[in-house]
């Protein structure tokens, strides 16, 4: 998996904020979609009912722990994108129409993942680019493909464990990126290592600072 829409969206201006409108947060995903067709001749079709429920769905979850942005916001940031993951994916707003058509600029390493579960490769396309975009805005640096997202093994197992529990979309999205997945309590910022560790950090910090 590469970057796709990272392309599209990182001269967006304020992209986190806009991401957070149901107008443009439709928008983004469409353009999202038009990427992975173009790349790799899939097209989809989008029930903007189901789209509009996830968004609102995920802005719900996500403004109930957005405290723990403060303490981490590099993960707060991946983490509120899986919960984005989260809900595509329970939502299902997208399917795919026809039978694909690959142009010559298609990444055919991708085509046996894309093939076997392409609603999920244009969900976790879209939370990727989103964070690569996100990461280069508000801090200069790019995120990090792990290489078990190119494993077919690895989407297996991403989509069994999805349709048992949604939550551990967060932690496949973690483990794409890098980042250590919590397979327990996924859907909790609280109980994410880096915000863990973040907050003993601090406590350590006002401790030393009162002595």
């Amino acid at each position: 998996m590469d970057f796709l829409f990272r392309d599209e969206l990182v001269h967006t201006p304020d992209l986190r904020h806009r991401l957070r409108r149901l107008r443009w947060f439709r928008m983004a995903f469409r353009k999202n979609a038009a990427v992975i067709a173009d790349h790799y001749g899939y097209q989809f079709s989008i029930d903007e009912t189901k789209l509009t429920r996830a968004f609102l769905n995920w802005i719900e979850t996500v403004e109930q722990q957005k405290s723990y942005a403060r303490i981490d916001r590099k993960d707060f940031i991946i983490f509120a994108a899986g919960l984005v993951l989260k809900e595509l994916i329970t939502e299902a707003p997208a399917a795919v129409c026809g039978q694909p058509q690959h142009g010559s600029s298609a990444k055919t390493e991708m085509q046996d993942i894309i093939a076997f579960w392409p609603e999920g490769f244009l969900y976790t396309n879209f939370c990727v680019g989103t964070i690569a975009a996100i990461y280069e805005q508000e801090f200069g640096t790019a995120a990090r493909i792990d290489d078990c997202a190119d494993d077919l093994r690895t989407w297996w197992s991403y989509r069994e464990n999805v349709e048992e529990m949604p939550g551990y979309a967060i932690a496949f999205l973690d483990k794409f990126l890098g980042a250590e997945p919590n397979w327990v309590m996924p859907n909790l910022a609280s109980a994410r290592s880096a915000i863990r560790r973040a907050m003993i950090a601090s406590r350590n910090n006002q401790r030393a600072i009162s002595e």
